[in-house]
């Protein structure tokens, strides 16, 4: 649909923590543009998960990995609470969401359905990354980046280099080694 002939855009949002954001992330941000005119990519500031980084860097982290051809479609935005009140805000009815592995059905099914629990408008929408994506998550590549391996492929470099910063840093004065 084009915006231009009057036709209503259709926009989705990608949400997630993106504690870091990883190519697997980018690669899914490019297949939603294929099916969505514009994209807001939804990084959740409270969640359930503790963070390596903060919001401001998640954010900041993403907006510099976009192609300079996606940056007219794609916004990155910090959200709280909960995500259909958020999508409603933000007159969205599309939630795109990745699949990798079969693992991670059943906690996306069960996502899914309390959206649509909450918001019976809102639809959510997969999609599988390449191939070469499909191992990838945050939490290898921050434990690679722990182990003092080499990032570099997993994410942007401008995140490698962030992630070799934060772990060349001392724990906290009090913590355990």
């Amino acid at each position: 649909m084009n915006e231009a002939a009057g036709a209503v855009a259709r926009v989705g949002i990608f949400p997630g923590t993106f504690d870091p954001v990883t190519r697997g992330h980018l690669d899914l941000v490019g297949r939603a543009l294929v099916v969505c005119d514009r994209l807001i990519v939804a990084v959740a500031d409270r969640h359930h998960k503790r963070t390596l980084f903060n919001i401001d860097e998640r954010t900041r982290f993403i907006r510099e990995a976009l192609t300079p051809e996606w940056r007219p479609r794609v916004q990155v935005e910090a959200f709280t609470g909960l995500l259909v009140e958020f999508a409603r805000a933000k007159n969205v009815r599309v939630l795109v969401r990745g699949l990798r592995v079969v693992s991670d059905f059943e906690s996306e099914m069960q996502m899914a359905l309390m959206n649509k629990r909450l918001g019976p408008e809102i639809e959510t929408l997969y999609l599988m990354p390449a191939e070469e994506w499909v191992y990838l998550n945050s939490t290898l590549v921050k434990e690679v980046a722990r182990c003092g391996g080499d990032t570099r492929r997993f994410v942007p470099a401008h995140v490698a280099l962030a992630l070799e910063e934060r772990f060349a840093e001392p724990p906290p004065s009090g913590s355990a080694t």
